[in-house]
């Protein structure tokens, strides 16, 4: 596989030249756009493997970005958005959002989040009948769940979201997400019903389900299964 293509949509010249350097660096190949337009234009164009979106942009904001890169592909999309923007954050993730890291960030830690999304996205498409997350691992054939070789009791609802959080460990889903993915069993449609299922989940898994280390809360927003 040749490298993976970038694309960097930001309206800071600065930010948009760290995060070249650093990911071209780390081996991708990166392309660069300084509004929505530019940045949709360049996805049509060159099909990148992964565009990191800036929300607050001029003219076309980057959640309308979002949205139409949303109904024209699949591309993974991280958002970079400010401190105060969780509100920001939560409609991003909904219109399909991958991650997001918020500003001031860390060049490395973009690289990171970059190949940890990869990474995840390639897992999510190989469509295993296996998924493994550290020592959790799910047979989703035989909807059996196991933490170390002993077999969880979990529900049919309870396997769904899990199944859900495993398939891409770190990403963060909102409730509204999980109780998309889940339509199919037996859940009350409301979002609040996924905090109960959670904390059933946390019971059946976590040595300690006050301290949960495998299916942790992103306040304001969801859930996501630690990256182990």
């Amino acid at each position: 596989m040749g490298a993976r293509t970038v694309l960097v949509v930001d309206d800071e010249p600065r930010i948009v030249e760290i995060a070249r350097d650093y990911l071209a660096r780390a081996g991708f190949r990166v392309l660069t756009a300084g509004d929505g337009p530019a940045a949709l234009a360049a996805a049509r164009a060159a099909r990148p493997d992964l565009v990191v979106l800036d929300l607050a942009l001029p003219e076309m904001d980057g959640l309308d970005v979002a949205r139409t890169l949303r109904r024209e592909s699949e591309v993974p999309i991280i958002m970079l958005t400010a401190r105060a923007d969780e509100a920001d954050r939560l409609v991003g993730l909904e219109l399909g959002a991958d991650d997001y890291i918020v500003k001031p960030f860390s060049p490395k830690e973009l690289v990171a989040r970059v190949r940890a999304v990869l990474r995840r996205w390639d897992g999510a498409r190989a469509g295993t009948e296996l998924v493994r997350a550290g020592d959790l691992t799910l047979d989703l054939p035989r909807m059996q769940a196991t933490l170390g070789g002993r077999v969880l009791a979990l529900t049919p609802t309870e396997f769904q979201l899990l199944a859900v959080l495993a398939r891409q460990p770190g990403r963060v889903f909102t409730r509204g997400q999980l109780l998309e993915a889940v339509r199919g069993v037996a859940l009350e449609s409301y979002e609040r019903a996924i905090d109960s299922h959670i904390k059933n989940i946390r019971r059946k898994l976590e040595p300690e389900p006050h301290a949960p280390r495998y299916v942790l809360a992103v306040h304001g927003i969801g859930y996501k299964l630690a990256d182990v």
